[in-house]
């Protein structure tokens, strides 16, 4: 014990030591020395559900099902049950040709293999795949002040910012293994000075930003940094609603996938800036301020990865993260408006609305609703769109996108929500 610089309990002593078995020992021995690795000098409880990154049955993961073979052959559970990220195929709503088939019958082997694992060590059921675990139809809804350990970056700075829980972007199995022993070392975003923000956004736009456009440009400039955003109240409101939390989840998004940001503060809007305002600033933070021009240099320095620029789009993915159910049905609105407006009937591109098994699943009760998806030729789909374009051959289509964490992962290409209802419905 005497390698360990930690403060550990006299539980954690005793699992370290061997004396609960050897496969809870080698999971608490990870857990203490990736926090040494950042300084932590202890664990905490964990108080709400993990939520698992590695939601996917790529073969190669051998050794990600080796512990999961271990934890379950010594009747190793998570502490409370958990949700992962989204699954990678739904053959019905996300067409392949056959040639795509086959590459994802390899690339994605053990998917049902991997399932029953996740199963077997605690998930929740068989509708616990989404990126969008916080939402209400899922149920995976930390309370503020909340010690988490999860690992989904979109996830954790949801968390983090809008639900004012606390957990640190953890690696994927980390985030189990924590679960597991229901402890996490106590760093970073757990702290009340990692929580401080070095960088204040002050936002000088004419109308409200696109969140991910936005998002984009704060997690390119501050990159791991926590923001302190002011101005965004003038267009939000103050407090959060529907509206807001829909916004800064896709804001917040960008932010990860952009630049690394784990947490973000919005003046009268986020529950720490209600209630610690500016005094959540360091003392020698910096300054960013968006306007305008800004966002707009941002949306035009966006790379374009398709071979042929000028090729047609072929597929349209809308939810990365996935849409929340409030935004499944504003999309079935402003479609149907659009090619009601451009005499289409239907849209012109496959167009695919990706969220959550919950909300699907309760999108699908309102049968009105669900007709009205049909009759505008939207499918609606529960599956990562960035799991379906690491398909080498998917990733040559030419597919276009309103997330930025999609194009910044993939070759998808990247336009407003405007142009998009207009590229597949051609309202002009």
């Amino acid at each position: 014990m005497d390698s360990y610089n930690m403060k550990l309990t006299p539980e954690e002593i005793e699992i370290l030591d061997g004396r609960r078995g050897e496969t809870l020992q080698k999971a608490l021995k990870s857990v203490v020395l990736y926090g040494e690795t950042f300084g932590a000098e202890r664990l905490l409880p964990i108080e709400g559900s993990i939520h698992l990154v590695t939601s996917f049955g790529i073969p190669m993961l051998t050794p990600v099902f080796d512990i999961m073979d271990e934890l379950i052959k010594e009747n190793l559970r998570t502490k409370k049950s958990f949700t992962v990220d989204p699954r990678p195929l739904d053959y019905e709503n996300v067409k392949c040709n056959p040639l795509q088939k086959i590459v994802f019958r390899i690339m994605y082997g053990k998917q049902e293999m991997y399932e029953k694992q996740l199963k077997e060590v605690g998930l929740k059921d068989d509708n616990a795949f989404t990126c969008t675990c916080y939402l209400p139809e899922v149920g995976n809804m930390p309370k503020k002040g909340d010690i988490l350990s999860w690992a989904e970056s979109s996830a954790v700075v949801f968390a983090n910012s809008v639900l004012g829980a606390r957990s640190n972007r953890n690696s994927g199995v980390i985030e189990l293994l924590c679960g597991i022993v229901g402890k996490v070392p106590e760093f970073g975003l757990l702290t009340d000075e990692g929580r401080k923000a070095k960088w204040l956004i002050q936002l000088k736009t004419s109308k409200l930003p696109n969140a991910q456009i936005l998002g984009s440009a704060i997690g390119m400039k501050v990159m791991e940094d926590v923001p302190y955003i002011v101005g965004l109240d003038k267009h939000l409101g103050k407090g959060i609603s529907d509206t807001t939390i829909n916004y800064l989840k896709d804001m917040g998004a960008a932010s990860a996938s952009n630049g690394a940001v784990g947490l973000y503060h919005v003046e009268n809007i986020t529950p720490e800036a209600i209630d610690l305002g500016e005094s959540l600033l360091v003392d020698d933070y910096k300054t960013y301020i968006i306007g305008d021009e800004e966002l707009n240099r941002i949306y035009e320095s966006y790379p374009v990865m398709w071979k042929n620029t000028s090729q047609t789009p072929k597929k349209c993915f809308i939810g990365c993260p996935h849409l929340s159910l409030g935004q499944v049905y504003d999309w079935v609105e402003r479609i149907e408006e659009a090619v009601k407006i451009s005499g289409k009937g239907k849209v012109l591109i496959d167009t695919i609305l990706s969220a959550s098994p919950d909300v699907i699943q309760e999108f699908k009760k309102d049968k009105l609703a669900l007709q009205r998806l049909n009759g505008i030729g939207v499918k609606l789909t529960y599956i990562c769109p960035l799991m379906y374009m690491n398909n080498p051959l998917c990733a040559k289509e030419p597919i276009i996108t309103n997330s930025n964490k999609l194009r910044t992962y993939t070759t998808a290409r990247f336009y407003t929500d405007e142009t998009i209802l207009s590229k597949i419905t051609g309202l002009k």
